[in-house]
């Protein structure tokens, strides 16, 4: 993750913002207090969320490990061809 000084961070705020949304790279700004924050783009933060909701879900993540296993064994549901061909759109 890139940093930069809340001073160069606000002389160039609009350019910052620019590269954060387009690249979805947060950046770290700093203080001379030493109270540093982070900004990043709307997407990347609901993205986030997400994530910490599924790793946070006992259930969500029990469900993924035995999905795992069972690929893993090659014991899942297998899908028709018509079914990969819609979940694809091929």
């Amino acid at each position: 993750m890139d940093s930069v000084s809340v001073n160069k961070f606000r002389d160039n705020l609009k350019s910052f913002v620019e590269q954060i949304v387009v690249n979805h790279i947060p950046l770290k700004v700093t203080r001379r207090t030493g109270e540093d924050f982070v900004v990043i783009s709307a997407e990347d933060w609901e993205r986030e969320q997400e994530t910490l909701y599924v790793l946070q879900n006992t259930s969500l993540m029990s469900q993924i490990a035995e999905s795992l296993e069972t690929h893993t064994k090659k014991k899942g549901y297998k899908p028709s061809k018509g079914e990969l061909n819609e979940i694809t759109g091929l």
